[in-house]
């Protein structure tokens, strides 16, 4: 066999994806492997108007589901360099509010370019109006004893050009922006919410496609003592049943989800519900900081495709710039005022 053939064959090898053999499979009590999706129209918090409501009607959902068709279609149409709206891209105006908060039409990004979801996410058939099953789909408020805040925003804060460990970790390609690696794994709401399940006997790996996140999760195993916090937790599985559980702890400070990381435990149940459907619950545990456990519930569905590599990098080749404009506007502040050494 020459060697182009041999580079060939390598290569091909190397493209596929992997997943567990059949053999695997069988060994396990249920088959989660394949690639999946979260993106929905549901968010996990539940709006406010709509108190204690655990389901949208049909004629919600029909509304809804409606409206994204629409979006998308306009979204779709070719842009007009002559619209007198900046880059011929859409009017921020004919945006939904969270689109126009993050910068227009995201970053540059057409609402064609964007996969938030389109269908309100349904729990064994139900049209959900959030993932929290908290009595009115809000976090439960904090004990009076609790700590504020729980240390800073998750991946940094924003507004902050000191260093490159002040940017957030999406940024820096570390971690998706959102919670999509979790735990709880959560929809990002704009897109690229996919994954691939990869279930051996010894460990279950999540590849996360925001961005490129692997998460391994260790089966039946016991929780490190050591005091490192890894990105994404400690995870540690076993099966009940036809269940697999995930307890997570060590979950770092930049990662603190409702202002919890210290004490934070995070128990998430992945269930096979039917052929094109993964039940996955979670639940939120930190006696210092909340009364009792709480928590949420949605399911993934089946990808109609494969999950490829995200490769991240535009933050990281914006991030000299950020910080070099950054310095220049000090200097040229401190050539204003006077101050001796200023350019």
């Amino acid at each position: 066999m020459n060697r182009a053939l041999i580079l060939a064959l390598g290569t091909a090898i190397c493209a596929v994806p992997f997943v567990a053999s059949a053999a695997e499979s069988k060994a396990q009590p249920t088959d989660l492997n394949g690639f999946w999706s979260n993106a929905t129209l549901t968010r996990e918090v539940r709006p406010s108007a709509l108190g204690e409501r655990l389901v949208y009607t049909p004629e919600e959902v029909k509304k809804m589901e409606g409206a994204v068709e629409e979006e998308v279609k306009d979204g779709n149409k070719p842009t007009d360099p002559n619209s007198g709206v900046e880059g011929g891209k859409e009017n921020p105006k004919n945006l939904r509010p969270e689109f126009a908060a993050a910068g227009g039409d995201v970053g540059g990004y057409n609402r064609g370019w964007l996969d938030p979801g389109s269908a309100v996410m349904r729990v064994h058939g139900q049209p959900r109006t959030s993932f929290l099953t908290t009595p009115n789909g809000q976090p439960p408020a904090r004990i009076a004893a609790a700590a504020g805040g729980g240390g800073f925003p998750r991946g940094g804060g924003m507004g902050s050009f000191d260093n490159p460990e002040n940017r957030s970790l999406g940024e820096r390609c570390i971690l998706g922006f959102g919670r999509n690696a979790g735990p709880p794994m959560l929809p990002n709401g704009f897109y690229n919410n996919n994954y691939e399940f990869v279930q051996t006997p010894d460990s279950m790996a999540i590849v996360v496609e925001m961005v490129h996140d692997t998460r391994v999760i260790r089966m039946n195993g016991e929780h490190r003592t050591d005091g490192v916090r890894p990105w994404m937790g400690d995870s540690v599985g076993h099966w009940e049943g036809k269940t697999l559980v995930v307890e997570t702890t060590n979950i770092p400070q930049t990662q603190a989800y409702n202002g919890s990381w210290k004490n934070l435990k995070v128990t998430e149940r992945f269930t096979r519900d039917g052929a094109d459907r993964v039940l996955y619950q979670y639940s939120i545990d930190d006696p210092t900081t909340w009364a009792k456990p709480w928590g949420g519930e949605y399911e993934f569905y089946k990808l109609q495709g494969i999950v490829y590599e995200y490769a991240c990098h535009e933050g990281n080749y914006a991030l000299p710039g950020m910080l070099g404009g950054a310095r220049r506007q000090e200097q040229e502040a401190a050539a204003k005022a006077g101050k001796p050494g200023a350019e």
